[in-house]
């Protein structure tokens, strides 16, 4: 693309029609829209309304003509040893017979399907079978516990919830069914039906006139064909919740219309993926990313899509990239936490498969420290492109979008403001913007562009509270994330407004300080949390994980020298913790909340999207809590 990034930004803010309507020819419209936004009646933003599409149509239907035998997606286990691809042409007939089951058991339009599933290709056509006919799913990470799942059941009101009996992590079965049948006994709310995919990995018990057998209800759709349901373009597709401060889950709510058009023209500007080529994302369908670049994105773009159950780790450290040569990826994306934890292992592992297929890394979910992206990429040879953006979002906000302009990378930036996104960076107080390398709050002028967030399911004023309302005397759209911006535009995320600690007086961003702690030699993994001081207000504590654990002796004094050295002494942490692992949801994020309230000897509360409960217990004990 000859247009400059600056040029090509430009025109979207200054004429998102023209703009929009150019970026909608990528996607198959039933009716054309009559209007590309409406902004009438701020901060709700409307996009390609009048117009009428459908996501499933748009992620497999369309394909048949000219890929119907294409693969569209791998289907890898390792935890149970399977490996499965379907064509175009065989994910079609799977959808078909998942959308007549839903219709069978009475869903329709309109109606939610909650969807509690391992990465199974089950759990794909679940979801693209819920677009198909236009009901909402509501996609549950498998790692979530009762209390958690309940209160998504009670918010969203699913007349259906699809399962399995089991998934299985680190070779042991994790029992799914247990946990969604004491969900359903906590919930007010009761779902008609369950329908459960018996993967034969764990007993479970059923519920006369409730749960019904995937296998058996398959058998009898065989050969059905379900037409498409086209919808309005401002139809909800789905609902996806994110914690939210008070506790209470936010359902992030989304259309039709404008997700199509950002996810296909984010897999080619940004993404650089094309038709007929594999797409490796790591993460998990319970996540935006797994919603975005797993399931809809490639598959709109014409791509082949992977979904792996396992681990990174699991036959061996290599798993990932024998995956890259066997189905010749050509675009990865993964998450920081992943790559540190390939760091620790063999380098051979890497340099034993060929890669010459994979053009480039993405990398998102977490900030991206120099020493893991410099590792990577070194190990790997390709460029590693970070980028930024959120559940709300749905796509990314920060990206080096090389589809439009190949741009110089700046370690420890996940790059300069996306196509779309009005971005600026404000003063907290006051609502003013700030120039070059002042701190400041990420906030986007409405409105949003396609793709991102209509409203909190059920609840439009909660999206305006929250989102719109926190900048004084200013009606504009709040990451929650404070950043500094260089002479250049590039963006530089310092962490949550919540997670900047203040040290007498002092604003300092834990991010900071994890980053200068990481370039210690000796140091694998590290979160630093703020902790309440009476003298300071505030103090920065760090919990270290050691590359060698037979090197401690001196460590939290060298941990605080680096720290001083490299940020000065106001930001040296009180105490550097030796902790053997943190705690850590399944898809790597380290729990901070946690670390925090343990580290203040508070009750850390609800700990259920933690992969493993025990760690807290053990970093008790070093802390002599």
């Amino acid at each position: 693309m000859s247009t400059g990034y600056k040029s090509f930004h430009e025109s979207s803010i200054k004429d998102p029609k023209g703009f929009w309507a150019e970026q909608a020819k990528l996607v198959d419209w039933h009716k054309p829209f009559d209007q590309v936004f409406d902004y009438s009646n701020p901060p709700f933003a409307k996009w390609f309304i009048g117009g009428q599409t459908n996501l499933c149509h748009n992620a497999v239907d369309r394909h048949l003509k000219d890929r119907a035998q294409q693969i569209a997606l791998v289907a890898v286990s390792t935890e149970t040893e399977q490996e499965r691809t379907y064509t175009f042409e065989e994910l079609h007939a799977e959808v078909n017979r998942m959308a007549a089951i839903l219709q069978a058991h009475g869903v329709v339009k309109g109606d939610r399907v909650l969807i509690y599933m391992p990465m199974i290709a089950q759990a794909c056509f679940a979801m693209l079978a819920c677009a198909r006919i236009g009901a909402i799913h509501s996609v549950v990470f498998g790692g979530f516990a009762s209390h958690s799942l309940a209160s998504r059941i009670d918010d969203a009101k699913p007349k259906m919830i699809i399962t399995a009996e089991a998934g299985m992590r680190g070779g042991k079965a994790v029992p799914y069914k247990p946990l969604l049948d004491e969900a359903i006994t906590l919930a007010s709310y009761k779902p008609e039906k369950v329908l459960i995919v018996n993967r034969g990995l764990s007993d479970y018990s059923t519920v006369a006139n409730r749960d019904i057998d995937y296998a058996s209800e398959r058998e009898k759709h065989l050969n059905s064909k379900v037409p498409v349901e086209w919808v309005d373009a401002t139809h909800p597709s789905y609902i996806l919740y994110t914690s939210g401060t008070t506790g209470k889950p936010k359902g992030v709510q989304r259309d039709t219309g404008g997700y199509a058009v950002a996810l296909a023209s984010s897999m080619r500007l940004i993404f650089g993926g094309n038709p007929g080529e594999t797409m490796f994302t790591t993460s998990d369908i319970g996540w935006v990313v797994g919603h975005s670049y797993i399931i809809y994105g490639p598959l709109i773009n014409g791509m082949a899509t992977i979904m792996y159950e396992g681990t990174p780790l699991r036959p061996d450290a290599g798993i990932w990239w024998s995956l890259v040569e066997k189905y010749k990826v050509s675009v990865m994306f993964s998450a920081p936490t992943a790559v540190r934890v390939l760091k620790k292992q063999d380098p051979a592992f890497l340099s034993k498969h060929n890669l010459s297929t994979l053009r480039t890394l993405f990398l998102a979910g977490e900030p991206l420290d120099e020493p893991t992206a410099s590792w990577i990429h070194d190990a790997l040879k390709k460029p590693v492109v970070d980028n930024y953006w959120q559940t709300e979002t749905g796509w990314p906000i920060l990206a080096i979008q090389r589809g439009v302009e190949v741009m110089p990378h700046k370690f420890g930036s996940p790059g300069v403001p996306v196509y779309g996104y009005n971005m600026k960076l404000l003063d907290e107080a006051t609502g003013a913007e700030l120039g070059p390398d002042k701190k400041g709050v990420v906030a986007i002028e409405g409105p949003l562009p396609p793709g991102c967030m209509q409203t909190v399911w059920g609840d439009d004023q909660r999206f305006t509270k929250t989102y719109w309302e926190t900048v004084p005397g200013k009606q504009v759209y709040s990451t929650f994330d404070w950043a500094i911006k260089d002479k250049d535009g590039y963006f530089f995320i310092l962490g949550r407004t919540d997670d900047v600690i203040n040290v007498a007086g002092h604003r300092l961003g834990t991010r900071e300080i994890e980053e200068s702690i990481s370039s210690h030699a000796n140091v694998a993994e590290v979160a630093v949390v703020g902790v309440e001081d009476q003298l300071k207000g505030q103090v920065a504590i760090a919990f270290v994980i050691a590359k060698d654990p037979t090197k401690l002796a001196n460590m939290e004094a060298e941990v605080m020298k680096t720290v001083d050295s490299q940020l000065g002494a106001v930001a040296r942490p009180a105490r550097v913790y030796l902790v053997s692992a943190l705690p850590k949801t399944r898809s790597g994020k380290i729990v901070r909340r946690a670390l925090q309230a343990v580290a203040e000897g508070r009750d850390p509360g609800d700990i259920s999207t933690m992969e493993d409960q025990s760690v807290l217990a053990q970093i008790k004990q070093v802390i002599g809590k």
